[in-house]
């Protein structure tokens, strides 16, 4: 009795300490993208969705008319694709969706304030077209 419940907390603790990712790798948009820092953490500019969109599958954000969009990545066009920018919806009236990065078409936004050139050409890997 002793061994089977030590058994259990020893599993216990090991699901605590490496808990299961669970998600999926989706297919890359583009080979690269482009950051206003090798990392990709700082803002590029703030943008204004001209139309609604819906996302397609879980790389892309959803955005409303109107809705204010951070931009932290760019990504770089590939032959017949589309061009998408990475970011994340501002303001109080969107807090439940605040913080979640997602792609967008660019071609449905218009920046409204560019805080830094995004000149910085960076490979995209798997992690970000991976979906929770």
């Amino acid at each position: 009795m002793t061994q089977r419940v030590n058994s259990v907390v020893l599993l216990l603790c090991l699901g605590l300490m490496c808990p299961v990712v669970t998600g999926i790798f989706m297919d890359k948009l583009a080979s690269k993208k482009l950051c206003a820092d090798d990392d990709c953490v700082y803002t590029i500019s703030l943008a204004r969705a001209e139309e609604d969109y819906n996302a397609p599958d879980c790389r892309f954000i959803n955005i409303k008319k109107g809705q204010l969009i951070y931009v932290y990545s760019k990504l770089v066009k590939e032959k017949d694709s589309a061009e998408f920018w990475a970011g994340s919806v501002y303001g109080e009236q969107y807090e439940d969706h605040m913080g979640t990065v997602g792609y967008f078409p660019s071609s449905l936004v218009s920046e409204q304030h560019v805080y830094q050139e995004a000149n910085k050409t960076v490979p995209t890997t798997d992690i970000d077209f991976f979906c929770e």
